[in-house]
């Protein structure tokens, strides 16, 4: 008799946990209840030991429909508000740079690795990127890949449920450009975003099916040429798919693995993560950007899962999806360089290291 895959099973029951995750959080009134539910209750089962999977085809279904929802908030005059803030986007991007070094050296010294490993585990940038250039460079892949599973589990739990116990809600500043749902506008819109997903993964864009579609809606949103709203059941469903490949990365010995290694990375983290609300603060009075958006802007999570948590929260969703773009572009362009300028000026990072 014939053997059939068991991945249909696996696939239905991992997309049964998530979903159930999702509508005990919606029940719970927590923030973000479609991603964190999905999130939480897939990696608390794969932890657990589960035989659950996810796919990658999903995953990319869920960045393109987020995509193209953030795409729709580039009206002419949000792009002109984003122009008149560039030197707080670069000022950004400079600060994750900054922090992904100092993160380096803690590693290194609190973990006690090899300086590639720490190096690539504490830059903020996407973690596949990050991975591959660790092993380009002789770090451990293994080590990298779940520091940036950890690092964005912590940022998308922790800072929508700091928000939500601080009471802080957005005023909707920047609305989308429409609000009316187009079923033909919406097939267009879809067809056209398809396009340019399939064009930034050709040419090798990092987060392809996220920046793909959005810059294809931005540049039909920035000539006032929204052709449809994206109806709420898409971008919850979005939210599910995305939280379900997040936890799915989860294994059950992923504690186990180096323990020490992992500590310092959730210590790192936090630290993180409050030296982005500090600067926030300190940077609001002189940009004229508020708080909760700038925290947002500079938190060390991933681009979809903080803009994402921008669209819920109503938290300047354009000025979030800037600066984590400027973010991502400037790491992704200096982590390679950066690391052999400093291993050629600093021989002794070598030490330990391929």
């Amino acid at each position: 008799m014939p053997r059939f895959s068991p991945m249909p099973a696996r696939l239905l029951l991992g997309f049964a946990i998530a979903l159930c995750g999702s509508l005990i959080a919606v029940a719970l009134h927590t923030p973000l209840p479609w991603m964190l539910g999905a999130l939480v209750a897939t990696a608390a089962s794969k932890i657990g030991g589960v035989r659950s999977e996810s796919h990658v085809a999903l995953r990319c279904a869920g960045q393109w429909v987020i995509g193209l929802g953030l795409g729709l908030y580039f009206t002419p005059t949000v792009v002109d508000e984003i122009a008149g803030n560039v030197i707080p986007l670069v000022a950004g991007a400079l600060f994750a740079v900054l922090i992904g070094l100092a993160g380096a050296c803690f590693l290194r010294r609190a973990a006690g690795v090899e300086f590639s490993t720490a190096y690539f585990s504490s830059t903020i940038g996407g973690a596949a990127e990050m991975a591959n250039l660790s092993d380009r460079y002789g770090g451990k892949v293994s080590l990298v890949a779940s520091a940036h599973s950890l690092r964005i589990l912590l940022v998308v739990v922790l800072v929508p449920l700091g928000f939500r116990f601080s009471g802080i809600t957005g005023t909707g500043l920047f609305p989308p450009a429409t609000l009316m749902v187009d079923l033909p506008g919406l097939a267009l819109m879809f067809a056209l975003t398809g396009c340019g997903a399939l064009l930034a993964r050709r040419v090798g864009m990092p987060n392809a099916w996220v920046l793909g579609p959005m810059a294809v809606t931005i540049a039909l949103t920035s000539q006032d040429m929204a052709f449809s709203a994206l109806p709420g059941f898409l971008l919850n469903g979005a939210q599910l798919l995305i939280g379900w490949s997040l936890g799915d990365r989860y294994t059950p010995d992923f504690f186990r693995i180096a323990p020490r290694f992992m500590a310092s990375i959730l210590v790192y983290t936090l630290i993180a993560i409050v030296l982005a609300v500090g600067a926030s603060v300190a940077l609001a009075p002189a940009t004229g950007i508020s708080s909760p958006t700038l925290i947002l802007g500079l938190a060390p999570g991933g681009v979809a899962e903080m803009c994402i948590t921008a669209k819920v929260l109503q938290l300047g969703v354009p000025l979030v999806t800037a600066f984590q773009v400027f973010r991502l572009a400037a790491v992704l362009l200096v982590s390679g360089p950066l690391y052999r300028g400093l291993l050629k000026h600093f021989p002794a990072l070598r030490e330990g290291s391929a």
